[in-house]
């Protein structure tokens, strides 16, 4: 008769053979993630950088971020798949939030460079001269 339940047998020396890899990955785990967690703060931070070294960072975290070659060891893609972040969902985020802080920002410009608006001058001449509408 045939054993389809058996016991996995593990030896103790395979055993702490696993979990000392694992504790010896630990190290290039938070390596990957300071990797990933400053590329998106220097995306974040220096979309409108003025000087050279932020725009420089932006341009370097938005090329990186954005790149689809896997081949390098710490790609985007890369990182990403190990710590179990999907890349291609991160990635269309962070372009949806860079479209709306440019939208953001042309609103305000625009704001800033629109002509006043007739009517609230009219009312705020009033209310300096102390007339109550």
């Amino acid at each position: 008769m045939p054993l389809f339940f058996q016991p996995d047998v593990l030896l103790a020396a395979q055993y702490h053979e696993t979990v000392r890899r694992k504790g010896d990955l630990e190290p290039e785990r938070m390596l990957m993630v300071a990797v990933l967690e400053d590329a998106v703060a220097c995306f974040q931070k220096c979309v409108f950088a003025r000087d050279s070294r932020g725009k420089n960072l932006f341009r370097d975290a938005e090329d990186w971020i954005l790149e689809q070659d896997g081949d390098r060891f710490f790609s985007f893609e890369n990182i990403c798949g190990l710590l179990g972040v999907d890349a291609d969902y991160l990635r269309e985020g962070l372009m949806c939030w860079k479209q709306k802080q440019l939208a953001r920002r042309r609103r305000a410009k625009a704001c800033k460079t629109a002509p006043p608006n007739p009517l609230q001058l009219v009312v705020n001449s009033r209310r300096d001269k102390g007339s109550n509408l």
